[in-house]
């Protein structure tokens, strides 16, 4: 009889030691395995490329899921494994809360920092520095600057008369409303919600003292800040404020035009450039020079300083200034001696 192959006896015998090729093929399993381990974790410790080169600013819509937040960073350049990254934020807990918004990544952030940012919702803050005397004009410029509004969507909300009585404000604009201040926004604040904190902010500046002591001087809110913002865009020197406030006192009790060259300067929307003789005649109610009294409403928005001066005029007979060509001005009492100032500081400035 034929004997059967020696071969398959070895293969069938259950004592026989096997060959090396399944080991290999689980070695070479393990091994990618930890290679894909390590390449994760190289992935997830070390900084992407656009980080090492300085801060990268990524927005991230609203309602998306774990996957499509890590395509938006992968795109954006700074994260190098989406993959990683969901895994990561799944682990911790956080695949489903992660916020939207628009982040500011810090240079060299690793992509544990970054999901730390999108789990704690640290989105970046645009500092929005509203200086005192500014007009609604201004301010719309600086929110268009940083993105956050257009400036046709704040010029029609400052004038919107429904938004301000949702504002409680009896005025015809914003103008004077808006405290100026350092204000920190993030994109995605509506219009609305930025304009309202710049109002509520000038409320809690307007004590029930600040109140009562316009109201003791014959003036509302409204008229207070009226004077404040003339006093407001008129004074350079803060030491100048209560003498140029009791100018316009002085002048208003004699019933004199408070002749305010910032008043004609908003009236033809000048804002802060020299005046023309043809100005000084224009036919708006905010032109001092032509109409008697405080004009309409606020030409600017008036500091907390500015405020104080118009309800503590100094004690000063004066009638009169003019800039001396620097920061300071000269005050008098009658119309001789100002025409005598006027002339000679005109003169001063002709010899520079």
């Amino acid at each position: 009889m034929m004997e059967r192959p020696r071969l398959l006896k070895i293969w069938a015998d259950p004592n026989q030691r096997p060959g090396l090729g399944g080991k290999t093929l689980l070695g070479t399993a393990v091994l990618a395995w930890l290679v894909f381990l390590a390449l994760q974790g190289w992935w997830l410790l070390v900084p992407a490329p656009a980080l090492q080169a300085g801060p990268q600013v990524v927005e991230i819509p609203a309602h998306l899921g774990v996957l499509s937040v890590a395509r938006t960073l992968e795109q954006a350049g700074v994260i190098r494994s989406p993959l990683g990254f969901a895994v990561l934020s799944t682990l911790r807990g956080s695949a489903r809360s992660l916020k939207a918004g628009e982040y500011e990544i810090p240079r060299n952030a690793t992509t544990l920092l970054i999901l730390s940012l999108l789990e704690e919702g640290k989105v970046k803050k645009h500092m929005v520095v509203f200086y005192e005397g500014g007009t609604v004009q201004e301010l719309a410029r600086l929110l268009e600057a940083e993105k956050l509004a257009t400036t046709q969507e704040v010029l029609g909300l400052a004038g919107y008369p429904s938004f301000l009585r949702s504002l409680g404000i009896e005025a015809e604009s914003l103008e004077g409303y808006l405290f100026p201040d350092t204000y920190h926004f993030i994109k995605g604040m509506t219009a609305e919600e930025m304009l309202a904190r710049m109002v509520q902010r000038l409320r809690e500046q307007v004590t029930p003292e600040i109140l009562a002591q316009a109201e003791a001087r014959g003036l509302t809110l409204h008229q207070l800040l009226t004077l404040a913002s003339i006093i407001e865009r008129e004074a350079i020197a803060p030491q100048e404020r209560p003498l140029i406030s009791a100018v316009f006192w002085n002048r208003l009790r004699r019933e004199m035009p408070l002749q305010a060259d910032p008043t004609v300067q908003y009236a033809v929307g000048k804002e802060r450039r020299a005046l023309t003789r043809a100005d000084l005649q224009a036919n708006s109610p905010f032109n001092t020079y032509r109409f008697p009294g405080l004009p309409p409403g606020p030409i600017a928005s008036p500091g907390r300083a500015a405020i104080r001066a118009a309800l503590n005029p100094a004690k000063a007979p004066y009638l009169y200034f003019v800039s001396t060509g620097g920061d300071r001005h000269h005050f008098s009492v009658t119309l001789e001696e100002h025409n005598s100032a006027v002339a000679r500081y005109r003169l001063a400035r002709t010899a520079k």
